[in-house]
């Protein structure tokens, strides 16, 4: 595709409805690419704008969706700030929700969401929210040593590491509450990865109803989301690991998201080292943008 004429597929896919969806509180804008040929690569400036609080749309990201040629869908999604990011959990429960209302998917079966960090599972059961299966959590590294002085101050009693789609530290602390979040997440999501683009950080406690709660910093966001499902995935892998959630294969862990929803993990096992995501794939609204909306977000 040549600069030209993906600056026009751009601009035609503009003109198409939008979709703002909500994972658990972790919202997103979609925007459906089926028919154009080949789905167009977003400008991080255009994904910034589109993304904004107050003079755009509003989102945590910005997700592409385009139907596969024998039933499923490829998704490419960015991060608030333009970034693009290899997968989302929560934006990949609301494009098996989308592709499922849009009749891109086959209504109550299987099918295929391919994302740039591997093609997954997914359904829509009726009566049931949408779920998929990722690759299985790669990298683990339950034994994570926080730098001096942090760990302390917030109190952790473990940490550890895994990639499920994307990198993540978890933090096992007394109470997701009491956490300095805003403060101490930008050093940690880099200090203990190794990896050029740090990590999301998220922290896990024990709820008074004997659940999990989480909190989470998202890069890319560079802020608090209110849910992350690869978190949840993440968080669940490892605090299985740790011992802390039960022996029962096939078992699920409940987390209670910022929001107040809940991502429900099935952690992997010796049989199926691919664990299950499942929650919330939520219509917001839909709505158009102006005519000559790419030159606007671009401020040409």
């Amino acid at each position: 595709m040549t600069a030209d004429s993906g600056h026009r597929v751009l601009a035609e896919l503009l003109q198409r409805p939008f979709y703002k969806m909500s994972g658990s509180g972790n919202d997103f804008v979609f925007l459906d690419a089926s028919g154009l040929g080949a789905a167009p690569s977003v400008p991080a400036d255009v994904t910034a704008a589109l993304c904004a609080r107050g003079p755009g749309i509003g989102a945590d990201g910005l997700v592409v969706l385009d139907a596969l040629p024998d039933s499923g869908v490829r998704i490419a999604y960015y991060n608030s700030d333009g970034s693009r990011a290899t997968l989302c959990g929560n934006a990949t429960l609301c494009a098996a929700a989308l592709a499922d209302r849009l009749g891109l998917a086959p209504s109550d079966a299987a099918f295929r969401i391919a994302t740039d960090a591997g093609v997954l599972k997914a359904e829509v059961r009726a009566g049931q929210g949408p779920r998929f299966q990722l690759e299985p959590v790669a990298d683990l590294d339950p034994t994570v040593v926080l730098p001096d002085g942090v760990g302390g101050a917030i109190g952790a009693l473990r940490a550890g590491f895994g990639v499920a789609g994307v990198p993540h530290l978890v933090v096992q602390v007394p109470d997701v509450e009491r956490v300095d979040l805003n403060g101490v997440s930008p050093a940690l999501r880099r200090a203990t990865t190794g990896r050029p683009d740090g990590a999301n950080v998220n922290y896990v406690s024990r709820s008074p109803s004997g659940g999990w709660r989480m909190r989470t910093f998202e890069r890319g966001v560079e802020g608090e989301t209110l849910a992350c499902g690869t978190g949840a995935v993440a968080s669940a892998t490892l605090l299985a690991m740790w011992g802390e959630a039960g022996t029962d294969p096939g078992a699920t862990i409940s987390l209670e998201t910022r929001s107040g929803r809940h991502l429900v993990v099935t952690p992997p096992t010796e049989a199926d080292r691919r664990p299950w995501l499942g929650g919330e794939g939520r219509l917001v609204f839909t709505g158009t943008l102006p005519p000559n909306s790419l030159r606007a977000l671009r401020r040409e």
